[in-house]
């Protein structure tokens, strides 16, 4: 099967198109009330690996419906106006994610460089992501 564009495509262009925020900087933005870090990644990566401290968690396969304010499953914290740091494992995921955040109108989003596997790597915070408990 040959593509028109193949996943590698799609990064690079989204990286040309997006801000990337680097780890130093990332830091610095943990604690700025006007910025929200962004955890796109499943909830088996976030209760393997543990996320930022203070993230919202919002899976990749939601984030559209979740920040569109129209959507019956429109999340406030995508309406408060902040600044939103999206960060995946390895920024691939973010990279298309915050792209199309961007297309969407969303004003002030931009991702982690390297993801939280770069994240952890330079021995930044990182909190625990505990599993819901099963009922019934």
């Amino acid at each position: 099967m040959s593509l028109i564009l193949g996943y590698e495509d799609l990064i690079a262009n989204a990286m040309a198109q997006i801000e990337t925020v680097p780890l130093d900087q990332a830091k610095t933005l943990l604690d700025d009330e006007n910025t929200v870090f962004i955890d796109i990644r499943d909830v088996r990566e976030l209760e393997r690996e543990g996320m930022i401290p203070g993230a919202f968690h919002a899976p990749r396969g939601m984030l559209e419906f979740w920040v569109d304010p129209k959507s019956p499953y429109f999340k406030p914290v995508f309406g408060e106006g902040k600044r939103l740091v999206l960060y995946c494992a390895s920024a691939w995921r973010s990279s298309l994610a915050t792209e199309t955040l961007q297309k969407m109108g969303v004003p002030c989003v931009c991702h982690l460089e390297g993801g939280f596997s770069a994240w952890k790597k330079a021995g930044l915070p990182v909190a625990e992501k505990h599993p819901k408990p099963h009922s019934g």
